[in-house]
């Protein structure tokens, strides 16, 4: 079976994961060596900072307690380093240094800047023409990480459901636009596909078999998040006996757009459509629709060490924890020969605030999961010593987990010094 596989039918196209059948016969048989072995990067910014007294661990090394927001992922300690100590060198400017999150251009706050290329650009240009998409650049907020050559940034798409019709479906807006409200309806891309999908799974083996299911599951599950939020869109609120208060805008709910976003980025990776996405994540002047919090999110960032507002804020950072954790175990679960979905893909979490309440751009927190690297530690590095290395160096071992040959990007100029690789 060619690698390129699709199930078709009228106006959408599922690609498939990959499969062993899709090996050569004279490979299937053969060592793991000559698995395929698809490599990914995956950047995330949380725009709003992370309160790093509840990320960082007192202690480094490999047997650091775990902190308040490190337990949603303690499934997967061996799977993750925290990363303190980190910035960008000249990067300043507050909000602002979030143009250099994946750049590290010098001065972002300055009206002279000119921004550089971003790491997955710089990544886009040599490996992006090995996927149908060359690359995703995605926000929960509207602002995206992605720079051309030309340090010119790049629209992020922002709403799932175009991202899903990016991912799947194909033909004119007209097309497009009668298959959208197919799913609205209820009308499932496995009931179009149907014919196909069970013509090739009796050409499959076991594990194949449940690899596929797995897969078409996935998508079926995602389809019913998509359908479900468009009928909430389209029915009126309910109205109650009281003077009306402050709405919330649907961006509030945070929670259910970045699901649905960590959704098809899993989908996205599986399917090999693109091997290179960035996503900054939400965070903005509203009030986000959780139990406890009853302040916009900007303002409890600038907490100005008030113990109230810093709970609030904790509730908030420690529900974007859980997603990434969610998100970890999705990968975790899928098997790419000898290696899981998450092995394949070197993922940075991060924030370009080291202390969002105070506008600074130094200490950054870093979580960077996945890949081929050991993992299971808290590097440690000190954010006054000149001889801390720059966030880059990460950037650069991410590069090279991709399998491109360089040693140096931005103001990185050798991998990150204890973040070693793995087989």
């Amino acid at each position: 079976m060619h690698r390129r596989t699709f199930l078709r039918s009228s106006s959408i196209s599922l690609g498939l994961p990959f499969l062993n059948s899709m090996l050569p016969r004279s490979l299937r048989a053969a060592s793991s060596e000559k698995e395929p072995d698809i490599r990914r990067m995956l950047s995330i910014c949380s725009p709003l900072g992370i309160h790093t007294p509840f990320l960082f661990p007192q202690k480094s090394g490999r047997d650091y307690d775990t902190t308040r927001y490190l337990e949603p992922l303690q499934e997967h300690r061996e799977k993750f380093s925290i990363i303190s100590g980190l910035s960008h060198p000249d990067v300043d400017g507050g909000h602002a240094a979030e143009k250099s999150f994946l750049t590290g251009a010098a001065h972002p706050g300055q009206p002279s800047f000119k921004n550089t290329i971003s790491v997955d650009q710089y990544a886009a240009e040599r490996i992006g023409h090995l996927t149908r998409l060359p690359f995703l650049s995605l926000s929960a907020n509207n602002t995206g990480l992605s720079y051309t050559r030309a340090g010119v940034r790049i629209p992020p798409e922002t709403r799932p459901s175009r991202l899903f019709a990016t991912l799947f479906l194909e033909g004119s807006a007209t097309k497009k636009a009668a298959r959208m409200r197919h799913l609205e309806d209820g009308q499932s891309i496995m009931d179009l596909v149907q014919d196909q999908t069970s013509t090739l799974s009796r050409k499959l083996g076991r594990e194949d078999h449940q690899t596929l299911d797995q897969y078409l599951t996935s998508v079926r599950e995602l389809e019913k998040r998509l359908a479900t939020q468009h009928r909430w869109a389209a029915l009126p609120k309910p109205t109650i006996d009281r003077q009306p208060v402050d709405d919330v805008e649907d961006r509030a709910d945070f929670v259910r757009n970045m699901e649905l976003m960590y959704d098809l980025i899993f989908l996205a990776f599986r399917t090999d459509s693109t091997r290179l996405v960035t996503f900054c994540g939400a965070g903005g002047n509203y009030v986000p629709t959780l139990q406890g919090v009853d302040e916009d999110w900007h303002n409890l960032s600038h907490h100005g060490r008030d113990e109230r507002k810093i709970e609030k804020l904790a509730l908030i950072e420690l529900e974007e924890m859980r997603l990434f954790a969610r998100f970890l175990t999705k990968l975790e679960e899928v098997r790419e020969g000898d290696h899981t979905l998450l092995d394949q893909t070197a993922i940075l979490s991060g924030s370009n605030l080291g202390n969002a309440s105070s506008h600074n751009n130094s200490n950054l927190p870093v979580i960077a999961a996945g890949g081929r690297f050991k993992h299971g530690q808290h590097l440690a590095f000190d954010p006054h010593d000149r001889k801390t290395p720059p966030l880059a160096n990460l950037f650069v071992s991410h590069l090279q987990h991709l399998g491109l040959e360089t040693d140096s990007f931005a103001t990185g100029n050798t991998t990150l010094e204890g973040l070693d690789t793995r087989s």
